[in-house]
C-alpha cells in the first residue's frame, strides 16, 4: 500500500467514514479500456456484495446503477488502461478525488490485451481494421494506471478473482494491508494436488513466472497457464523461455506466449521483445 494522501481527509478518516464515526466510505467504481470482465466480479459477489453494502456507500457504479453521488471518494476501483489522451486526463481527476485508489484487473495493473499495439505501428493497426480511421482517437500505447498517477494496491488478473476482492475490501475496511500471495501459479498447483502439466505431458505454461490466483484454473485442465494474473515475485522468464523452446516451440510462438492478457507487464514485455517476430 503506498502512502499516497490527497485533499479528500487522511485514511484513517476513509476507514471510519471521514472521520464521522457515522457516514459510511463512499466507494466508486470506474471504467476505462476494458472489457467489464473485473467489474461483473464485484456484481458476482453475490450475497457478500450485500454485505459490504452495509459498510460502504455505492457511490458511484455505472454497471450496476444510475445513480451517481458526487465525490471526493473514500475507496475508488478502476478497471481499463489509458489508451487515450481524454482519459489520461480523467485518471487524474479521479485520483485527486479518492483517498484509495485501487486497480483491478490485467488491463489497469498491465495494459491489458490492447497493449499488443505497443509493439507495433497503431496507425497500421488502425488503418486495417477500421474502415474509417479518420474516426479514431486514440494513443500510440495502451498503458497501465500507474504510469500515471499514483495506485495505491493492484488487483491482478483477467478477470479478477473474487476471494482476493473480498480480502481486499476486508483490509480497507479494517485499515490494514491486503494479504494477497505473489508466488508462482506452481505453487498453487502444487498445493491443490494438480499434476503439472509441463512434466507429465510437455505441454508449455507459464505457470512457473505468473502470480497464482485464479484456483489452477487452466492446468486442472490439462491447459497451460495463460498468464492471467501477470508475472509472479522474481520471474525468471529466461529460463521458462529456454525450457519452452526444448518443448519444441518457435521463437516467436514464445515471444506470443508472453503477450497476451498482460503483455505489457515489465517482464513478460522484456522477455517478449527477446522474441521479437521479424
Amino acid at each position: 500500500m503506498s502512502d499516497h494522501t490527497n485533499g479528500t481527509g487522511t485514511k484513517n478518516e476513509a476507514a471510519n467514514g471521514n472521520g464521522t464515526g457515522h457516514a459510511k466510505p463512499k466507494l466508486a467504481v470506474w471504467k476505462f479500456a476494458s472489457c467489464d470482465g473485473c467489474q461483473l466480479k464485484i456484481l458476482d459477489l453475490e450475497d457478500h456484495l450485500l454485505a459490504i453494502t452495509e459498510s460502504v456507500q455505492i457511490a458511484y457504479f455505472l454497471e450496476a446503477t444510475r445513480v451517481e453521488i458526487e465525490g471526493p471518494y473514500d475507496v475508488s476501483l478502476v478497471e481499463g488502461s489509458i489508451t487515450n489522451q481524454h482519459d489520461a486526463e480523467r485518471i487524474k481527476r479521479i485520483r485527486n478525488m479518492s483517498t484509495y485508489l485501487v486497480t483491478i484487473g490485467a488491463c489497469a495493473t498491465a495494459g491489458g490485451i490492447q497493449s499488443v499495439k505497443n509493439f507495433r505501428d497503431v496507425n497500421d493497426m488502425i488503418n486495417y481494421v477500421y474502415p474509417r480511421p479518420d474516426y479514431i482517437d486514440t494513443l500510440p500505447t495502451s498503458t497501465q494506471i500507474k504510469d500515471h498517477v499514483p495506485v495505491d494496491y493492484e488487483l491482478r488478473g483477467c478477470p479478477i478473482d473474487r476471494g482476493q476482492l473480498l480480502e481486499m475490501f476486508n483490509a480497507l475496511l479494517n485499515q490494514r494491508k491486503p494479504v494477497i500471495p505473489t508466488y508462482s501459479q506452481c505453487i498453487e498447483c502444487k498445493l491443490a494436488g494438480t499434476v503439472c502439466v509441463m512434466v507429465a505431458n510437455g505441454t508449455p505454461c507459464l505457470g512457473p513466472v505468473t502470480q497464482t490466483g485464479c484456483g489452477t484454473l487452466c492446468p486442472t485442465h490439462d491447459r497451460g497457464c495463460y498468464g492471467c494474473f501477470g508475472p509472479s515475485e522474481d520471474p525468471n522468464t529466461t529460463s521458462l523461455a529456454a525450457r519452452m523452446a526444448r518443448l519444441g516451440m518457435s521463437d516467436s510462438d514464445i515471444g506470443l506466449a508472453f503477450r497476451s492478457f498482460n503483455a505489457n507487464a515489465e517482464a513478460f514485455r522484456t522477455e517478449g521483445d527477446r522474441h521479437e517476430r521479424h
